[in-house]
């Protein structure tokens, strides 16, 4: 991979930092502060339905797996950065063969070629 295929690569990987790191504040802004009474959109003076707590505390578990979705999604965009200004980015962790360019350009922060993540994928059916 030349050089200028790498500052492309760099800078996808940078924006979908920024992206990414945007989602989890965003999320953290919109359910995570809320009170339960808030979530059910009851704000009345009664107290909050069992039912209306249980649908506040299901969103608040999505948005918790969301955002550590997210966050591992980060770690990868990281390593991935660490890689280029190392020098081995775009080799498989697994077999050591560089990974296709075309996966990259889709994945950047793939760590896997072609062949072992579909192997990978096999075991963990």
């Amino acid at each position: 991979m030349n050089k200028k295929e790498l500052q492309d690569l760099k800078k996808q990987l940078l924006e979908l930092r920024e992206q990414v790191s945007d989602e989890i504040k965003n999320i953290g802004n919109e359910s995570m502060k809320k009170s339960l009474r808030e979530a059910s959109g009851d704000l009345s003076s009664y107290s909050v339905h069992m039912a209306d707590a249980a649908s506040g505390s299901f969103e608040r578990e999505i948005s918790l797996g969301r955002v550590s979705g997210d966050q591992e999604m980060l770690y990868r965009i990281d390593e991935a950065i660490r890689k280029i200004e190392e020098s081995s980015y775009g080799d498989c962790e697994s077999c050591g063969e560089k990974i296709a360019k075309d996966r990259l350009k889709a994945i950047p922060y793939a760590t896997l070629c072609r062949d072992c993540k579909q192997k990978q994928e096999k075991r963990g059916r």
